[in-house]
């Protein structure tokens, strides 16, 4: 028998075969090359495939996929097979018919059976793994379960903002908690205090860290989980959607040897992505990276990571103590909180360390009067800190549903005269009828020259500052927000939502 052997990761799955997901068990695919519909196998499950294949009267040719090639096609199946599954699950659930064995299921987990060693507990475990499937596919950072008086519920936080995904029974979702419980290795028993545990998931041959927040509420435990991302996902500084200038500036500010560059702006503004792609941007052998984070949101093998643990006594400041130790060249410390994380973040950067950080701050300007307030000198910010991201990410309309907005107060609002045609959310099966697909980062970078640090020896004052800096052709936020309202990218309601006004 004369077998062809191929190299195409590009194969696309056929599968209008029947039974062709019996003989995905065995490692047989099916996929059309030069317009032929072929068997496609692997040499590390041979036995297998051909022992299957003897018992089967399939006409078709046979070919051998090296191992990328056939992991790739492998992958694909098994995500169209997947998603099959979980779509019909998700139906079950909208339609809220509860059949008779999730019930019996319900009755069963009441008496204090083990859901890990039950098959009747298979369709809890088969909605819980539904759940992570579809947030991977709808690009969800977080999912939400929440109790109420009558019934409970899941949310996924898409592009920043929390979506309704379904609507469940509380004692179903009881049962949810407690299997998301057992595969992050908490106390299922306790219900009466927060835990905190981390869990893994494989999609597709991809694994995926996820962190896991339960918290007892009045109604019942609600669960928060945070699906981090693996450094292998990260942009690049260039890929994030900042405009050219920014990134070329911040390309040249972090080639100094010493210093501390601040990334400021509210939670899920993408600090943590923007400080890691920097952080891979100046990764070489010749350097000694460490960062201390609270949590490690982005697990690399570039640099060494550390924790914080509280309960241990391991700070952002403790931790930054013992870091200068280790004979750093970069440290990323994940947020300055206090006076004391201040202090030695500052006399780090002074004494030969290139170190990134974030500050809770609206503007860019705002990062030096803070650290001002938290008892740092003057004189010691002029000489530490080289520059200052400020940045929101903006959802962008979806273009295949906006439509014009003729109010005169959204005009108002941003000093746009009504000449000017801007564009407000519809909602459409294209966007999931949020109105949005996707976000854009805008960021305002003020950089520490000489001039700024002239302005430092006397009275700081946060008008005159982000004067001076406006000055200094920095680009405020409120300015870019304006330029995508007048080229439609988005809407009035999402520059309030935000926050710059």
């Amino acid at each position: 028998m004369n077998i062809k052997e191929i190299h195409d990761t590009t194969l696309v799955p056929y599968e209008q075969i029947e039974g062709y997901d019996i003989a995905l068990k065995n490692y047989i695919l099916f996929t059309i090359i030069d317009e032929k519909i072929v068997i496609a196998l692997s040499n590390e499950h041979i036995s297998i495939s051909f022992d299957y294949l003897s018992k089967c009267d399939y006409d078709y040719e046979i070919v051998f996929l090296d191992e990328i090639s056939y992991e790739k096609l492998y992958n694909r199946f098994l995500e169209i097979k997947t998603d099959k599954e979980m779509s019909a699950i998700q139906q079950e659930q909208e339609d809220a018919t509860l059949d008779d064995e999730d019930f019996s299921v319900s009755e069963f987990l009441k008496v204090g059976s083990d859901i890990l060693t039950s098959e009747e507990s298979a369709p809890i475990i088969k909605f819980v793994n539904s759940l992570f499937y579809q947030a991977i596919k709808k690009k969800a950072s977080d999912i939400h379960i929440e109790m109420h008086e009558y019934k409970s519920e899941v949310r996924y936080r898409v592009d920043g903002v929390l979506q309704r995904h379904i609507e469940l029974d509380k004692n179903i979702m009881s049962l949810v908690i407690s299997r998301i419980k057992v595969i992050s290795n908490l106390d299922i028993s306790e219900k009466r205090i927060p835990q905190d545990g981390r869990t893994q998931i494989k999609i597709s041959g991809k694994t995926l860290d996820i962190r896991v927040s339960v918290l007892p509420t009045f109604y019942g435990e609600r669960v928060v989980m945070r699906i981090l991302m693996q450094s292998d996902d990260l942009l690049s500084v260039s890929q994030l959607g900042f405009p050219e200038y920014i990134t070329k500036e911040l390309e040249k500010v972090v080639q100094n040897s010493y210093g501390m560059v601040l990334v400021t702006g509210p939670t899920g503004s993408g600090k943590s992505t923007t400080l890691h792609s920097l952080l891979h941007q100046v990764v070489s052998e010749e350097k000694n990276i460490i960062t201390i984070e609270d949590p490690v949101e982005y697990k690399s093998n570039e640099f060494s990571q550390i924790q914080v643990n509280n309960k241990v006594g391991l700070t952002f400041a403790s931790g930054l103590r013992s870091i200068l130790r280790q004979d750093p060249d970069i440290v990323m410390l994940g947020e300055i909180r206090d006076s004391e994380t201040a202090s030695i973040a500052v006399q780090a950067a002074l004494t030969g360390h290139l170190l990134f950080s974030t500050l809770h701050t609206n503007r860019a300007t705002a990062a030096i009067t803070r650290l001002i307030d938290m008892g740092v000198e003057k004189f010691l910010i002029s000489s530490a800190l080289l520059a200052v991201l400020a940045q929101r990410l903006v959802r962008k309309l979806c273009t295949h549903c906006k439509e014009e907005d003729h109010s005169h107060a959204s005009h108002e609002l941003f000093n746009l005269s009504d000449s000017n045609v801007i564009y407000k959310s519809v909602g459409c099966k294209a966007c999931n009828f949020t109105g949005y697909s996707g976000r854009v980062a805008l960021g305002e970078l003020f950089v520490v020259n000489d001039e700024i640090k002239e302005y430092l020896k006397g009275e700081v004052d946060d008008n005159s500052l982000l004067k001076l800096s406006i000055e200094n052709k920095m680009i405020p936020l409120q300015e870019q927000l304006r330029m995508m309202l007048i080229n439609g990218d988005t809407s009035v309601d999402e520059a309030v939502r935000i926050g710059i006004k």
